[in-house]
């Protein structure tokens, strides 16, 4: 099967990668920089709306996992630009140039967010819920919408709404560890929002799966069975780093350490279940947040 990943240098681009590859696949990187001799990488230019057709020919299917950082940088109007367009803008160049093949892809498999479902509280939700309010459940629809040209030509879509990866070596925990073993942990806010958790093996198994399995499209939560509140993160991380946590941010010292962001990536809860995957038969190799996160940090 030949594999089209764009984000191939990020965490889960990365870990996406070596995936098809040891698995026989034939996989292609789609990237922003210039390629340099010897680099089989593709350029394209999603700014620009530049990408050559043949970049997508006999290509089986196309894993879109590019966009800027949301977790990097103070939200201003020039970061919530730059972080709504280099989605929305990419993923429509890619739909649009995939649906005039004449061959086009099978998959289409896009990156989106659990951010899809805003500030929710206590409320279970899944793919059937309704989205929610805000910049990034405002991105998120955007993002989902432009893959409606690949849709519209017969391509089987997947809108993959991650929720947070878990990974030693990136992402979100990657940032908590050092304040929590120098026993600078604890909640943030009330503690009480709660965050929808996936280890990033299991997120790259989820991917795989869901483009393996065909009744599986159009938006699929990839996160585990068992979200958590805030305090039960902060706690079950302090445990499996045999750390205190008896350090709390207020969420004023959040909002003003972090602006913006502060209220969509900390203080907002959003518990969200895996509902697709968990009828299509996924198996998770990390269910429980303690068991998740000793495997990581051992």
């Amino acid at each position: 099967m030949r594999v089209l990943v764009s984000g191939s240098s990020g965490l889960v681009g990365q870990a996406v990668v070596k995936a098809y590859e040891e698995g026989g696949h034939d996989v292609a990187r789609l990237v922003r920089r210039r390629i340099v001799a010897g680099d089989s990488a593709i350029y394209w230019e999603p700014d620009a709306g530049k990408l050559d057709e043949s970049a997508l020919a006999d290509v089986d299917v196309v894993i879109h996992l590019g966009g800027d950082s949301i977790a990097e940088g103070r939200w201003n109007d020039e970061k919530k630009a730059r972080i709504r367009d280099s989605r929305v803008k990419s993923t429509k160049l890619l739909a649009e140039t995939a649906a005039k093949l004449e061959r086009p892809p099978r998959t289409f498999a896009c990156a989106s967010a659990i951010g899809f479902y805003g500030d929710r509280g206590n409320l279970t939700l899944d793919e059937s819920s309704e989205g929610g309010s805000g910049f990034l459940a405002d991105v998120c629809r955007d993002w989902e919408a432009a893959c409606e040209p690949a849709r519209e030509k017969g391509i089987r879509v997947i809108n993959l709404r991650f929720g947070m990866i878990l990974s030693a070596d990136g992402g979100a925990l990657a940032k908590m560890l050092t304040p929590f073993r120098l026993g600078l942990g604890g909640k943030v806010g009330d503690g009480n929002q709660y965050y929808s958790w996936i280890s990033l093996v299991d997120a790259v198994r989820a991917l795989e799966y869901a483009i393996e399995v065909e009744s599986l499209e159009g938006p699929v939560n990839v996160v585990s069975k068992n979200p958590v509140t805030n305090l039960k993160f902060t706690k079950t991380l302090g445990s499996a780093l045999s750390r205190p946590t008896i350090l709390p941010m207020p969420a004023f010292a959040a909002k003003l350490a972090f602006g913006e962001m502060a209220d969509d990536l900390l203080l907002a809860s959003t518990r969200v279940l895996p509902t697709k995957l968990r009828d299509a038969g996924f198996t998770y190799q990390h269910d429980q947040l303690g068991e998740c996160l000793r495997a990581l940090l051992k």
